[in-house]
């Protein structure tokens, strides 16, 4: 547990070092393209493409792509609703089976591109009118290669949505603390943005393209060792993408199995330590609370160092939850933190089992 609080007070070191850059009154001239790998999202594509259309950026330096992955309802017809306001249409029609479907896409994407700077979302995503003027203003100004931007969860409608934003938000925070530290080493590819010349130059996917995830944080990892130091979290609430909470146990374990996934393939060994650590002092909790059943010197353990968990959970997550904006979900911390152990050591175990359903399809 000691080495645990030593992490967590790391993060919230890291997160405190992360600035919010003042906003300055700027003429942009950078050529944007964002980037949408889509598939079967009719219900809500349409309020992403509008969000993405209202933003108060020049519309002669934006570009934007949506790439339909295979969908089997109507995604494809609604983007090409908006042909005539300039949203371009790639359909994605493969004979041979992939297992990643969406690096594909985004690869397809990137080779039709005219932008410099790749800003990619997802297909079921919300954001305000100032995301991407305030995404290009830090790319500018501080002459980065890759921005990694803060997503969150909203409009939860139970409280195990609001438990999952809760949990979602301290891995938004982890990323931006890490990045505070000058180590890339976990984003969200809901909000992420990077010079296509770089994506190139680290090779793409190439080398990571035979996992269905990680089109995020496993190119942020390729492009961390390239350029260290030239990687950046932007910490501004108009920066913040939007998006919903899993609304059933089976959607959520999927989800974070597929996230998990990832971690077969981390060659940082920084990284796989910070995992692995976690992941066991999870499992020593867990441990300790079985075996306080049967004996009282380990319930006793057990209580301590929950509490201990507790104290050290709040403090790093309060800065992260008043960044986004819902301190209130704070008092969930509670209902979260024996779930949180169960759930991490479950799916470190299913992480290792390489297939999973997701968007219909069995990958791994």
């Amino acid at each position: 547990m000691g080495l645990y609080v030593l992490l967590l007070i790391y993060l919230r070191i890291g997160w405190a070092k992360v600035t919010t850059p003042p906003v300055i009154a700027q003429t942009f001239s950078t050529q944007v393209t964002v980037l949408i790998a889509a598939r079967n999202e009719e219900e809500k594509i349409h309020l992403t493409i509008e969000d993405i259309l209202a933003q108060d950026y020049p519309k002669h330096l934006v570009e934007v792509i949506i790439v339909d992955d295979h969908s089997t309802d109507n995604t494809a017809a609604i983007i090409s609703s908006y042909a005539a306001r300039g949203v371009k249409l790639l359909q994605l029609r493969l004979g041979e089976t992939l297992n990643s479907y969406k690096k594909k896409a985004i690869a397809e994407a990137i080779k039709l591109s005219t932008g410099d700077l790749m800003v990619a979302t997802d297909a079921d995503c919300r954001m305000g009118n100032q995301w991407l003027r305030t995404i290009v203003g830090f790319y500018e100004q501080h002459d980065l290669v890759m921005i990694s931007s803060p997503v969150t969860y909203f409009q939860e409608q139970s409280v195990f949505e609001r438990m999952q934003t809760l949990d979602f938000s301290s891995l938004i925070g982890m990323g931006g603390a890490f990045l505070g530290h000058g180590f890339a080493a976990t984003c969200n590819g809901a909000n992420f943005a990077y010079r296509k010349d770089v994506f190139y130059e680290v090779g793409g996917f190439t080398g990571i393209d035979d996992l269905a995830s990680g089109d995020d944080e496993l190119l942020l990892h390729k492009v961390g060792e390239r350029y260290p130091g030239r990687i950046g979290f932007l910490k501004r609430r108009e920066a913040i993408v939007y998006t919903h909470a899993k609304p059933n146990l089976k959607e959520f374990i999927q989800q974070r199995r597929r996230w998990a996934s990832k971690s077969t393939k981390y060659k940082n060994k920084k990284m796989v330590a910070f995992a692995l650590s976690i992941w066991l002092c999870n499992f020593m909790l867990l441990l300790t609370a079985v075996l306080g059943v049967f004996d009282s010197c380990f319930l006793k353990l057990f209580l301590l160092t929950i509490g201990i968990k507790y104290a050290i959970d709040l403090l790093y997550m309060t800065p992260i939850m008043n960044f986004l904006k819902r301190r209130e979900l704070l008092w969930y911390v509670s209902f979260v933190l024996p779930l949180n152990i169960l759930y991490f050591v479950i799916i470190g175990f299913l992480g290792k089992n390489k297939k999973y359903a997701w968007k219909g399809r069995i990958v791994k």
